[in-house]
């Protein structure tokens, strides 16, 4: 079974368009966003609050590596 629902992938994939147009910014701080994991991190934290199927962090945050 699919781990990522439809609108999660749709999500990641606008939040990649932005970046490489260089218009994806990020949080709080408003910097632009220039790393693709930071990009995809993105667009899966708008797919989560969306209420899109996404599978829940895990325990320390996103795993690196």
């Amino acid at each position: 079974m699919a781990r990522y629902g439809k609108k999660a992938g749709a999500k990641v994939k606008r939040a990649m368009k932005e970046r490489k147009q260089g218009k994806l910014r990020s949080g709080r701080s408003g910097k632009k966003v220039t790393s693709r994991k930071q990009a995809i991190a993105i667009g899966l934290s708008e797919a989560r609050r969306s209420g899109a199927k996404v599978p829940r962090k895990g325990k320390s945050g996103s795993r690196s590596r």
